[in-house]
């Protein structure tokens, strides 16, 4: 009996090796892409912060080009 209840314990130890090593996949996969997003989400970040000082430059310079069309008139 005790040889069976080894059996037993063993089988399902193989079967919780598989279980954890699956998980452990799936979490490597899980932050992989996960990595990946923060990734795009940085690069976007930084396109709009670019975006926002070029439209700071252009507001600077329509305001300029107003003033100096006042200052004409």
């Amino acid at each position: 009996m005790a040889r069976e209840d080894t059996e037993i314990v063993a089988s399902q130890l193989a079967d919780l090796t598989r279980s954890v090593e699956k998980l452990k996949a799936e979490l490597e996969a899980v932050r992989s892409r996960a990595d990946d997003a923060q990734e795009r989400a940085d690069t976007q970040q930084e396109r709009i912060d670019l975006a926002a000082r070029e439209l700071g430059e252009v507001s600077a310079r329509l305001q300029a080009a107003a003033d100096a069309l006042r200052a004409s008139l």
